[in-house]
């Protein structure tokens, strides 16, 4: 699946269609607008308009318990803007979820209610499978299709998907999304692993310890997919703000570009190099990196470990960055449904 966008000719449009995905995390909200298209007869779709923001939903959940009223107020602004955006672009279907920390809130269900009444928009809190699953359609795509098994993981705000994929087998079976064999959800993310262990300075055994946890979370998964038949062509496919960045920054981007990264091969020395000229950086350096910011220089470090922690329960010598996931997913799920692309 090769994503489209506006003044992108090459690809046919074939319904008229208009449909938006949402994903609502515990770090961000996320909006993709689009219509399907036929790319060298493949299934895709034209993207035609997109939102992203850092809201912080989850900001002091682990330690509450709720959603605060602070982080309620910005997620409320920031869905206004998704309204407006789907309004314009005169939106027909729409899939709109909440993951980790509305799962996680005492007042989860107040808080969609409330966004219900003030923006008209439903969100619908989806199950930790049902995330891996829409991770997988949207990802699935990029696997080596020669591999027998493949590793995806996205690693969220509040919690971290991990997928045991065989693309070899799901591309005899026709199977979008990439074959499934076993997944698991960490309740641990950037957000919840930087309140917990600090952020914005992180020393050597700060990030050990972060590493360690993650880890001893994998360990039942790890069981779980030991008997997976591996090949040489095994890798690492992964999906999230964490891998994008690491990419951004390896290649030395004075602005992130999303054509550039998505799809991206990385070596297991290159993520080496990049995560440790990463935790080299002061809190001010990394804030002040285009490819990371302000808003992303106090979690960037927890993704890092969390990645570290999946590279040692599985190790490759590659891994493919993904700047695609759940919307991706959800636009082509509903997509399929309407048989848009018949």
């Amino acid at each position: 699946m090769r994503l489209a966008r506006l003044g992108d000719s090459a690809s046919r449009e074939v319904r008229k269609g208009v449909y938006a995905a949402l994903d609502l995390g515990t770090n961000n909200c996320r909006l993709l607008v689009a219509r399907p298209i036929r790319d060298a007869g493949s299934e895709s779709f034209r993207i035609i308009d997109a939102f992203s923001r850092i809201v912080r939903l989850g900001e002091g959940l682990a330690q509450s318990g709720r959603l605060s009223e602070a982080a309620i107020s910005r997620t409320i602004d920031a869905l206004l803007v998704c309204r407006d955006k789907m309004a314009a672009r005169d939106v027909s279907r729409a899939r709109l979820i909440a993951t980790e920390a509305c799962r996680a809130a005492e007042n989860g269900g107040e808080f969609v209610a409330r966004v219900r009444e003030q923006t008209g928009l439903e969100l619908e809190i989806i199950s930790r499978e049902t995330e891996a699953r829409l991770a997988a359609a949207g990802c699935a795509a990029l696997a080596d299709t020669a591999a027998k098994s493949v590793l995806l993981f996205d690693i969220g705000g509040g919690s971290s998907e991990i997928v045991w994929l065989s693309p070899g087998r799901a591309e005899k079976e026709g199977q979008p999304d990439g074959q499934v064999r076993h997944w698991t959800s960490l309740q641990l993310g950037v957000v919840t692993l930087a309140e917990k262990f600090g952020g914005a300075e992180v020393s050597f055994k700060q990030f050990t310890a972060m590493t360690e946890l993650v880890v001893s979370e994998l360990q039942h998964f790890l069981a779980r997919s030991a008997q997976e038949e591996r090949c040489g062509r095994f890798h690492l496919l992964g999906t999230s703000g964490t891998v994008t960045t690491l990419a951004g920054v390896h290649l030395n981007l004075a602005r992130y570009d999303r054509r550039r990264v998505d799809g991206l091969w990385m070596s297991h020395a290159e993520i080496d190099t990049v995560m440790n000229r990463l935790r080299g950086m002061s809190y001010s350096e990394r804030a002040r990196n285009a490819c990371i910011g302000p808003d992303r220089a106090d979690l960037v470090l927890a993704g890092c470990a969390i990645l570290e922690g999946i590279r040692r329960c599985f190790p490759s010598e590659r891994i493919r960055i993904a700047d695609r996931g759940l919307r991706e997913g959800m636009l082509l799920e509903l997509m399929r449904a309407d048989k848009s692309f018949a």
